[in-house]
């Protein structure tokens, strides 16, 4: 019975229209609060962030009091909130209406002290930053205001101290994508074109992404492939198959971009970083190509290439060796040397051959032949002609060994020039993938730490 008794006195005459003062001139003082709940989404192209908070306001009625005593010492009642005045408070960054519950009671006390408590979804406009994707830090704000009434007759404060609300995290959900790192809080008046001045609570929610996720489906992914890469470079620069195999990772990398192009978060002001890293690898791939195919054109086709010049032996068979502290870079040489006294001897004892078998001497063919001079002398118009048939033909024979030879030590020459020349490029390669991958890990270690 007291609150039925308590509820018709209060409301009996209530006006809700207008603002509960006895006074005009006295300003409704509404102090709120808030508490993220949970971080609902996050939506990069549209700039909308999607919050769950708990919202509390607090003001003084004063046409809501009474005295307990009359009311069986009742300190307290909920009111439906329907039937009595509520401050026009709103967010300035709603962008669209959530799926928040409704609460259709306040609680009232003795002095008029009036409490509204009720969960919101909050759908705000936000200018989201994500060129530090995947360990982007978002700062959020939320601005209360009174939609109306100006600073003289509705005045906003803090319910809490501002220390409080920076790292109250006791009802926040912490499994998400995003975790909160803190609230900030700070009160400040505003006015349109030097009118009447508006108060302000302005609330900055603070949260972090969790990047674990995209590291392993996104970099990850990509260093093992930049890695099989460098890999690539220990093939035999003379061998077709590092071309091949080049070609196969590149093409692996774009369909993997492919894959991956639907999880980078697109907008219209900027890229994200990892977007420009992802570029750079692919260019970083077709470099790696095209200098495999140079080395590969440069190493092929020896036969067709004149002898290598004297400026390119110099510059790279003698100096980018030493720089290089390339060990074997005398083989080639010794493998000349030893092809050339191949080579003569291979001469000589053809030339010892020819002349056991070609009876100059009539003497030696005497002895030779085995016949007497009768014999001798009948044959030897034929056998000479036989002899220097045979004669031509050993020295085309010849000729034919030594032009080969001559081919190989040019082919060997180049093959020498290709691989010093692709130690010297893969070494360039590499200082530019470590220095590149230094950089942007310096960058997102100093962003991850901030």
């Amino acid at each position: 019975p007291a609150l039925h008794r308590l509820s018709h006195s209060l409301l009996a005459h209530y006006q809700k229209g207008t603002r509960p003062v006895r006074d005009w001139r006295t300003t409704t003082n509404v102090a709120i609060d808030l508490m993220v709940y949970a971080i609902l989404s996050v939506d990069e192209k549209n700039q909308v962030l999607t919050t769950y908070v708990w919202y509390r306001q607090h003001w003084t009625d004063e046409f809501l009091r009474w005295d307990p005593e009359r009311f069986d010492n009742l300190t307290q009642i909920s009111l439906p909130v329907e039937s009595i005045w509520v401050p026009d408070i709103l967010i300035n960054e709603f962008v669209d209406v959530g799926k928040s519950p409704h609460v259709p009671y306040v609680y009232v006390s003795h002095h008029g002290e009036v409490q509204n408590l009720k969960p919101i979804q909050v759908m705000t406009a936000c200018s989201l930053d994500i060129y530090n994707f995947p360990f982007d830090v978002q700062n959020c704000s939320l601005t209360f205001t009174s939609w109306l009434h100006h600073i003289r007759d509705i005045n906003l404060s803090l319910w809490r101290q501002p220390e409080l609300v920076k790292f109250d995290r006791s009802v926040f959900m912490n499994q998400g994508e995003w975790e909160l790192l803190y609230v900030l809080s700070r009160f400040q008046e505003f006015s349109v074109k030097s009118s009447d001045s508006y108060a302000e609570m302005k609330f900055y929610v603070v949260i972090r992404r969790r990047p674990l996720f995209y590291t392993v489906s996104l970099l990850l992914p990509s260093i093992f492939l930049m890695l099989m890469d460098i890999v690539g470079f220990y093939l035999p620069p003379n061998s077709g198959e590092r071309v091949s195999f080049k070609i196969t990772l590149l093409l692996g990398y774009s369909v993997f971009l492919i894959i991956v192009s639907d999880t980078l978060p697109a907008t219209a002001v900027g890229t994200p970083l990892i977007g420009v890293y992802f570029v750079v690898c692919m260019a970083l791939l077709v470099i790696s190509l095209t200098e495999t195919i140079l080395i590969v054109c440069l190493v092929h086709k020896q036969d067709l290439q004149p002898h290598v010049p004297e400026w390119v032996k110099r510059l790279l068979l003698e100096r980018a060796t030493v720089l290089l502290c390339i060990r074997d870079r005398n083989k080639f040489s010794q493998s000349r040397t030893q092809s050339s006294d191949i080579s003569r001897q291979a001469e000589n004892d053809s030339t010892a051959r020819l002349n056991q078998y070609g009876c100059e001497d009539p003497r030696e063919c005497e002895t030779v032949g085995g016949a007497g001079p009768t014999l001798a002398s009948a044959g030897q118009a034929e056998g000479s002609l036989l002899l220097h048939g045979v004669l031509r033909e050993i020295t085309a024979i010849r000729q034919f060994l030594e032009k080969r030879e001559e081919f190989r030590d040019v082919a060997r020459e180049w093959l020498q020039v290709g691989y010093v020349l692709d130690v010297l490029l893969f070494r360039a390669y590499l200082v530019a993938v470590l220095a590149y991958t230094v950089t942007l890990g310096t960058l997102w270690s100093v962003w991850r730490d901030a």
